[in-house]
C-alpha cells in the first residue's frame, strides 16, 4: 500500500510540474522596422497595440537581425545557428536541406513536452518545416490564407512590379490572410491544452503587398505624412559594394519617377496599423484566456526596412533601417525560476542584442535544457539586471561574407571585397558620414572586426522558383 502511495505521489507531483511549465506565445511580424511609436522610427506611425504591449513588456530597443532577408533571418532565430555557419544567407536557399539536423525552437520545446502548434509566416513561406510542429494552419505546407487583391495591378502605376504596390482595399478585415491566422491562434488560447503550449502567431504584414482595408489608410493624412531625410549625396562616401545593395537605380528611382514615395509611406504606415490591429486582438485573448499568468510572451520581427533611406527600398542591406527590429519579452512574476520576479514593466535596454538570442533564452525561461549547437546567448541576466555586463556587438550578414556589426555606438560594415564603412551612432544616427577612411578610427575598426566570424560557410544550394 505505502508502495503505491508512493507512486502515485511521484506520478502527481511529475504532473504538477509538468503543468507549472511556462506557455510560450511566440508573435512574429514580417518586414516590420523601427516605424512603431515605442522605438520612434516615424513620428505618424499609429501602433497603439504594440505600444500597450511595450508598457508591460521589457523592450530591447537595439535588437538587430541576423540576416537582412526573410528566408535566412527566420531560420537561424528558429535553428540558432548564424548564417555564416550554414550558409544560408537568401531566402532562395531551403535551409532544412542545409541543415538537416538542426533541432529547431519548437522541436526542442516539443523534445521536452510541450505542444506545438501555429499559424502564418513563421518560416519563410517557401520553406515551411512541418516537422517543427504538432499542428499548423493552414496547413503544415501553407503558412497562411490569400489575402484579397485589386482587381488591376499595379496601382501605383509602376511597371513590372506587381507585389511592389500599395492601395487600400474596399474589404473587412475578416477577409485578410492575417485576420484568420488571429482568429485560429485566439481559438488555440480559448481552448484547455493537456501540455504547455509553444504557440506561434506570424503576422505577413506589413510585408509587401500594402494591401489592406481603407479604413488602416484612413488613419492618416496622405498629405502630411513626414517621409525620410535623405541628402543627395548619401552614398558618395559608400563603398561600390554597399552601392550595389543600395540599388538606388532600381525601386528609388522609379519610386520618384512615378511620384509615390508619399503614398508608399502611407501604405507602410497603413499595412502596419492593420498588423497592428491583429497582435491587439491576439493579445487580448490572451488576457481574456486566464492564462496570461502562465504565459511568456515574445514578439520579434524578422527584419527592418527601407523606405528610401540610402536611396534604398525593402530589405537586403546591412544598414541599420534594415538591421534594426522590435524585440520584446512579457515573463509574469513568479514564473520562470531563471526570473523570478518576472521581466520589468515598460523598461528599455539598450545592448545591441540578436534574433539569435531569442532560442537561448526561451528555453532558460522555460527551464529547459540548452541546445549545443546554439550560436546566441541568453538574454536573462539583461531581462534580471540593466546593467549586466554585456560586451558583444550584433551581428549582421547578407551574403557570403557580407557583415555588420552594432555596439551600443558604433555601426561597422565590412564586404566580402574588404571594403568597409563606420558610422557613429552617438554623433550620426542617420549614418550620413562613414568615418572607415578616417585614420584615427584604425585601432577601432580591428577591435570590432575581432568579432567577425571566422567561418563563412560555403552558398548552401539554391532553388530555382
Amino acid at each position: 500500500m505505502k508502495r503505491i502511495v508512493v507512486i502515485l505521489t511521484v506520478v502527481l507531483l511529475g504532473f504538477a510540474q509538468a503543468q507549472a511549465k511556462p506557455n510560450v506565445l511566440f508573435i512574429a511580424i514580417d518586414d516590420l522596422n523601427d516605424w512603431i511609436g515605442a522605438l520612434g522610427g516615424h513620428p505618424q506611425a499609429r501602433t497603439p497595440n504594440l505600444d500597450r504591449l511595450t508598457k508591460r513588456a521589457t523592450l530591447f530597443t537595439r535588437a538587430y537581425c541576423q540576416a537582412p532577408a526573410c528566408n535566412p533571418s527566420r531560420a537561424s532565430l528558429m535553428s540558432g545557428i548564424l548564417p555564416s555557419t550554414s550558409g544560408v544567407y537568401l531566402n532562395s536557399q531551403p535551409w532544412r536541406a542545409a541543415m538537416p539536423d538542426a533541432v529547431t525552437l519548437p522541436q526542442h520545446f516539443m523534445k521536452h513536452g510541450y505542444w506545438a502548434g501555429g499559424s502564418g509566416k513563421i518560416y519563410h513561406g517557401r520553406f515551411p518545416d512541418p516537422p517543427s510542429w504538432n499542428t499548423y494552419w493552414p496547413s503544415p505546407t501553407k503558412n497562411k490564407p490569400n489575402d484579397p487583391q485589386p482587381a488591376k495591378r499595379p496601382v501605383n502605376g509602376i511597371p513590372k512590379a506587381a507585389q511592389f504596390d500599395w492601395a487600400p482595399l474596399d474589404v473587412p478585415d475578416e477577409k485578410m490572410g492575417d485576420h484568420q491566422v488571429a482568429d485560429w491562434v485566439i481559438g488555440q488560447l480559448g481552448l484547455k491544452h493537456d501540455k504547455p503550449f509553444f504557440l506561434a502567431c506570424g503576422i505577413y504584414k506589413p510585408h509587401l503587398p500594402w494591401y489592406v482595408p481603407q479604413k488602416y489608410y484612413d488613419l492618416f493624412d496622405a498629405e502630411k505624412l513626414t517621409l525620410p531625410n535623405v541628402p543627395n549625396d548619401d552614398l558618395d562616401d559608400i563603398p561600390a559594394a554597399g552601392v550595389k545593395m543600395a540599388r538606388p537605380q532600381g525601386d528609388h528611382a522609379q519610386v520618384l519617377k512615378h511620384a509615390q514615395w508619399r503614398k508608399a509611406v502611407h501604405g507602410y504606415l497603413a499595412a502596419t496599423a492593420f498588423a497592428d490591429a491583429q497582435v491587439g486582438r491576439v493579445l487580448r485573448a490572451l488576457d481574456k484566456s486566464g492564462q496570461a499568468d502562465n504565459t511568456i510572451v515574445v514578439l520579434w520581427t524578422d527584419h527592418g526596412w527601407h523606405l528610401g533611406e540610402k536611396k534604398h527600398w525593402r530589405k537586403f542591406t546591412l544598414w541599420e533601417e534594415s538591421a534594426r527590429t522590435p524585440l520584446m519579452f512579457v515573463v509574469p512574476k513568479g514564473l520562470a525560476k531563471a526570473l523570478p520576479g518576472g521581466t520589468r514593466a515598460d523598461v528599455r535596454l539598450d545592448q545591441p542584442v540578436g534574433l539569435i538570442d531569442i532560442y537561448p533564452t526561451l528555453l532558460e525561461l522555460c527551464g529547459l535544457a540548452a541546445n549545443p549547437a546554439n550560436e546566441g546567448r541568453s538574454l536573462v541576466p539583461l531581462l534580471a539586471d540593466k546593467n549586466a555586463k554585456w560586451d558583444r556587438p550584433a551581428l549582421t550578414t547578407h551574403g557570403r561574407n557580407n557583415h555588420g556589426l552594432r555596439t551600443s555606438r558604433w555601426r561597422y560594415i565590412r564586404y566580402a571585397d574588404g571594403s568597409e564603412e563606420l558610422y557613429d551612432h552617438k554623433a550620426d544616427s542617420n549614418e550620413w558620414r562613414n568615418l572607415a577612411g578616417d585614420s584615427k578610427h584604425a585601432k577601432l575598426k580591428q577591435r570590432l572586426a575581432n568579432w567577425l566570424p571566422n567561418t563563412n560557410a560555403p552558398n548552401a544550394r539554391q532553388r530555382k522558383r
